[in-house]
């Protein structure tokens, strides 16, 4: 069904106001994690010994289709867009290591030519794991439908990250605007903070070509404070921006991870990462 779609749905998907695009979603496909990969990776916390119990009871499950992504113990490939995920990495600003839940890919569509705008993995401390047992044992899709898990998870004081990796050229303001319309509409009354908060936010992008393998790092460090990292071709060295505004971090996580997300399929795929740690 041929339409014209705002940017706030067509989030991030490049949308260009001379052309009715087809939209679609495109669903993430969750990570099959290996007993061997997860331990390689646990990060020493001081419940270091319960960490390594949680993540024992995963099984390695079967890739029954080419869209199950490949993983190894350093990397997991998003097979739509062959773009390759760390399983763990350390981000500038951030105390500890981050591992990966899971990973997908969003798609414009064109008449019936699908064109794939970017990969995205999303990150996590382990140590949230720790905070989450009151929802130990559930099935991916009942963790999916309780927006309580996910507003547990934004509130624990662990940090979280969102990497978007770009698999074609767009322009820094294409990509703010895409993002703000999705976030503006979260902030029903915005103060100076907020106000103040979002000018910095586009101005890491304004006049900003990102160009195809650029990637971008949406890092909460807790409810208040959000790192914004650019790196052209992988982990960044430094932090573009830091956005301090408790309504505009819940909001970017709304965005994602609430309980109308603009990418479903995200969603989707953190809840089978979820619910595969915390059997």
């Amino acid at each position: 069904m041929a339409s014209t779609l705002s940017t706030s749905t067509l989030l991030l998907l490049l949308p260009h106001s001379n052309v009715n695009p087809i939209a679609r979603i495109c669903f993430l496909s969750p990570i099959n994690y290996s007993k061997q990969s997860l331990s390689s990776h646990v990060p020493t916390l001081s419940n270091g010994n319960a960490a390594r119990r949680r993540f024992s009871h995963l099984s390695p499950k079967a890739a029954a289709s080419s869209s199950s992504p490949v993983v190894n113990s350093d990397f997991a490939e998003e097979p739509a867009t062959k773009v390759k995920f760390q399983t763990s990495l350390s981000l500038p600003g951030c105390s500890s290591t981050l591992s990966l839940l899971g990973t997908g890919y969003r798609e414009k569509v064109f008449a019936i030519i699908g064109v794939k705008v970017y990969a995205a993995g999303l990150y996590a401390n382990q140590s949230v794991f720790t905070k989450l047992d009151a929802w130990s044992g559930l099935s991916s899709a009942e963790l999916q439908k309780d927006s309580s898990l996910f507003d547990a998870i934004f509130q624990a004081p662990v940090e979280k990250s969102l990497n978007i990796v770009l698999v074609r050229d767009i322009d820094g303001k294409t990509f703010w605007d895409a993002l703000d319309e999705a976030v503006s509409p979260r902030i029903s009354s915005p103060t100076q903070v907020d106000e103040s908060a979002l000018s910095t936010f586009r101005s890491v992008f304004q006049g900003r070509p990102l160009k195809k393998g650029t990637s971008i790092f949406l890092t909460w460090l807790d409810t208040t404070n959000v790192l914004v990292c650019i790196s052209p071709d992988g982990v960044p060295s430094s932090v573009d921006a830091t956005i301090e505004s408790s309504n505009v971090a819940s909001a970017l996580f709304d965005v994602f991870l609430g309980g109308n997300p603009v990418s479903p399929s995200l969603k989707s795929s953190a809840s089978n990462g979820l619910a595969a740690a915390l059997k």
